[in-house]
């Protein structure tokens, strides 16, 4: 069986992250007192280095929604900020291109003496509009809020819930080209969180990129289309949703130490036996040139019967970031039912992408649709592509000075 795939390469970077590190300082003396008593040299003694991110290189193209997942202190939210421009790295180099919307403090550009009229068009300036384009959008505005007759009264006034939803339907009425999302569709009632998923929706089919840190696991695998697993300041796992939930849920099991203990593992229908790449005739080969086509050849044994299943890979540069992504839902493609004890192999053709030299590892994972189940295996094959190129990354293209 054998599937098409259109390369995620083929859209524009809007966010390149190289080498990207960001340390705060840690004070130990809590009191004026106590630093004082630490002044000059002794002063280093009570001071701790924290590394929120370490060496983070990333690109983020396009239309992509990116979920952003890990423990907390993980650098989630830094990253984020780092990407928005809102925090500067330590070291390493942030790109971005286009109007950009932070859903991280909402609210934090109100002034609690101004009418939420007022307050709209402050923020909004804040946010990048001009007067004119904030007038344009100002019943879109209210009615998105729901703060109706409430506009013209000082926002000190206001409770929590009305303050939100009208921070919120600004930043995302400010027509951005990446918006920016740290666990804010969890405030608000349920009919507004509703209305915010609509929105984010509505952004996804508009080709916006969104960027979403949030630990809501269902809401990640349901809104975005890559997920970047943080731990410890680190990239731990760049590709497709279900693969990056599923190794977030042995790191959270890694560090309780009940992995052994896992019911999934135990009742698990379906595995990943092995990924092996091959030529386009399907010979076996871990060598290609150039723009060359291929196959990636997926292996799953499954230990009882399922009848409906997803499949999906993603093949990484050496240094960690996604270079290609796709699966069977995206493309619309099915796949026949398994039997208990059968082992089918999937063959997935890829055409037309154009690595640039270097090394490859392919990952594919499994997800259950009838029944339960997930299984990914990571760097199941590697593959080289050899060639010239004359410009850097994962894609290689014809680069003229005029």
């Amino acid at each position: 069986m054998s599937f098409d795939t259109t390369p995620v390469t083929a859209r524009p970077e809007v966010v390149i992250l190289e080498d990207v590190s960001k340390r705060f300082v840690v004070r130990k003396d809590t009191s004026i007192k106590e630093r004082i008593v630490t002044l000059g040299r002794a002063g280093r003694r009570h001071r701790q280095n924290f590394w929120a991110l370490s060496d983070v290189s990333l690109d983020i193209r396009a239309g992509n929604t990116i979920g952003l997942i890990g423990h907390n202190g993980s650098g989630k939210s830094t990253l984020l900020k780092v990407i928005g421009g809102i925090i500067q790295p330590t070291s390493g180099t942030v790109l971005q291109r286009g109007r950009v919307a932070a859903l991280i403090e909402l609210g934090a550009g109100f002034h609690p003496d101004l009418t939420g009229r007022e307050n709209v068009y402050l923020n909004a300036s804040v946010l990048g509009l001009s007067r004119e384009e904030t007038r344009a959008s100002f019943d879109a505005i209210l009615d998105f809020s729901g703060v109706g007759d409430f506009i013209d009264t000082q926002v000190k006034f206001y409770s929590s819930g009305m303050f939100v939803r009208l921070a919120f339907a600004i930043a995302v009425h400010t027509d951005p080209d990446i918006l920016l999302v740290d666990e804010v569709l969890a405030v608000g009632d349920e009919q507004f969180q509703r209305k915010c998923l609509d929105k984010i929706k509505e952004f996804q089919r508009q080709g916006r990129t969104i960027i979403i840190v949030s630990h809501a696991l269902d809401q990640i695998e349901e809104l975005c289309d890559r997920v970047i697993l943080m731990d410890k300041g680190r990239v731990a796992f760049d590709g497709l949703a279900e693969a990056a939930v599923e190794r977030f849920r042995e790191l959270l099991e890694a560090s309780s130490g009940a992995v052994s203990a896992r019911p999934e593992q135990v009742s698990r229908a379906a595995e990943i036996a092995s990924v092996d790449v091959r030529a386009a005739d399907g010979s076996r080969s871990n060598d290609f040139q150039t723009g060359e086509s291929f196959r990636v050849a997926v292996t799953v044994r499954a230990a009882r019967a399922l009848d409906t299943w997803a499949l999906g890979f993603s093949i990484d540069t050496a240094s960690g970031a996604l270079a290609l992504a796709s699966n069977t839902s995206m493309l619309g493609s099915s796949l026949p039912s398994l039997r208990a004890g059968q082992e089918l192999t999937v063959e997935i053709d890829v055409d037309g992408a154009r690595f640039n030299p270097g090394s490859y590892w392919v990952n594919a994972n499994l997800h259950g649709i009838s029944e339960s189940t997930s299984h990914a295996l990571m760097q199941g094959a590697e593959f080289t592509v050899h060639g010239r190129s004359d410009s850097l990354g994962s894609v290689p293209a014809e680069v003229r000075f005029r």
